[in-house]
Parts: structure tokens; sequence; C-alpha cells
């Protein structure tokens, strides 16, 4: 419960982190106001500056925070492991599957076939690979 609740908060984060990037101009103005002389506050061009990029660093160490705080909490949770068994015994065919011949002169499908005893193992060994020594 606590793991779901602070990583919908992780993912608000990020998208208030993206469009606070998102909104600042690249030349540093900050909310694509002009430059420009006047009284220097939020509203100015270098005061909505000043506040894009401390409210930037403010989500971006919240962003890291959180990140590493829910890394901690999923390494340290232990729940029991499910598997799924309602498809085991279950089969699409009544009968089953033959074997894919092995092809001439393979000596993979020579080796798997002689170890397994198959009666089908190709006549034609590829003779580079010793295969019983």
């Amino acid at each position: 419960m606590l793991f779901t609740f602070l990583l919908v908060v992780q993912g608000i984060i990020a998208f208030v982190l993206v469009t606070v990037i998102l909104m600042q101009r690249s030349e540093g103005g900050g909310l694509g106001m002009g430059g420009g002389g006047g009284p220097s506050g939020l509203m100015s061009a270098r005061g909505a500056a000043d506040f894009m990029t401390r409210l930037t660093t403010i989500l971006a160490s919240a962003f890291v925070g959180m990140s590493i705080i829910l890394a901690v909490l999923a390494a340290t949770q232990h729940r029991a492991a499910s598997v799924d068994t309602s498809l085991v015994g279950k089969t699409t065919t009544s009968e089953p599957a033959a074997p894919a011949p092995p092809a001439e002169g393979d000596a993979l499908s020579g080796a798997a076939a002689a170890a397994s005893g198959d009666a089908q193992a190709p006549a034609t060994q590829n003779q580079a690979v010793p295969l019983a020594q």
C-alpha cells in the first residue's frame, strides 16, 4: 500500500519536473519572458529564471530521493513468490510432438541423437569435431 502510494507520488513528481524543465528557455530567460530592465522580483525575467531553476533543483532532488526510497522498499519487501499453475498439465494436442529429424552431416545433431540413443542418427557425421574421446 505504501509502495503504491509512493510510486504514484514519484510519477507526479516526474510529470511536474518534465513540465518545469520544458517551461524554461534554453537561454535561461525562464517562462519565455523577454529580457529588459525593470524591478527585480518574481515576475521579472531574472526572478522567474531563478524561481524555475530553484524549482527544478528541488524537484530533481525529490525525484532522486523518492527513487532511492522506492528501491530500498522494493529490496526489503519479502512477498511470497506466486507462480501461476493454471496451465500445468494442459496441452493443446492429444499426442506429443515428433522431434525434428537431424540434419545430415550436422555434428551437433548427430551428437545429440547419439547421446539420447536415437536410432535416427545421421549416416554421415562431420569428422572435423571428434565427438567420442
